[in-house]
């Protein structure tokens, strides 16, 4: 059993081969693809062509950044030194974003039916940080199972009644990788799984897996400032363009 174990390690190690910070950025690159697509490509198409051929690469380009945002809102769980700053920078930023988003996804400045994924994501490191608090608290496996099923059961409610980007699939990817931090290649196929009607999400829950440990160089201004800026540029062209 001993030596499977070291011979699974080993063949995983050789697939962690992209740090952080090279995830987040082909995570960036992947969402601007998707959100280009919707903006400026999908108004225009007519069923054939070229346009239609492009758009259909970039949506499939454009699933591998869901699995890998959410993936690192669960590791920023475990190694931030302050999980409540983490929370208010994510929530400070949904702020920011939300006219942004509005503008990008309906063209109007402000859609109550349709809240950006940053708000998302707050509510996945506020549902994974209560279950990880009730774990401290029970040791009793089933009962502590039980309850977190539940505290997953109101968060996806809460996520719906606000309209939240991704809705409950984000809550349940992040108790998946979550329940299974230490099995990445069973949190990614558990979690591809329960959102398998995005197709092509197979390869963000793929390029998880690729992810060995390391921070990398990054920038918080640019993880953070990325998703406002983006899609406030296709919001205002969204207007210019009038589509």
């Amino acid at each position: 059993m001993e030596v499977r174990k070291r011979f699974e390690n080993d063949k995983l190690k050789k697939l962690q081969i992209f740090n952080g910070a090279q995830l987040k950025y082909i995570a960036f690159i992947s969402m601007l693809i998707d959100h280009v697509n919707n903006a400026l490509i999908t108004p225009f198409l007519n069923g054939k062509g070229f346009l239609l051929h492009l758009s259909n690469l970039f949506l499939i380009l454009g699933r591998i950044a869901f699995p890998i945002f959410v993936f690192f809102i669960v590791e920023g769980f475990f190694k931030t030194s302050n999980r409540k700053k983490y929370l208010i920078t994510l929530l400070l930023f949904g702020v920011i974003s939300e006219v942004p988003f509005d503008m990008f996804t309906s063209k109007v400045f402000f859609d109550p039916y349709w809240n950006n994924i940053m708000f998302t994501l707050a509510l996945c490191l506020i549902t994974i940080w209560i279950i990880d608090a009730v774990k401290a608290k029970i040791s009793n496996k089933v009962l502590w199972y039980s309850i977190s099923i539940v505290v997953v059961g109101i968060s996806c409610a809460v996520a719906m009644a606000l309209s939240l980007d991704y809705d409950y699939h984000a809550i349940i990817v992040a108790y998946i990788f979550y329940i299974f931090y230490d099995k990445p290649i069973l949190g990614a196929g558990l979690g591809y799984l329960s959102i398998i009607k995005e197709l092509y999400s197979c390869l963000g829950f793929a390029m998880t897996v690729t992810y060995n440990g390391e921070r990398g160089k990054q920038n918080k201004w640019i993880n953070y400032l990325f998703y406002p800026v983006h899609i406030l540029i296709l919001g205002i062209l969204r207007f210019y363009l009038n589509i």
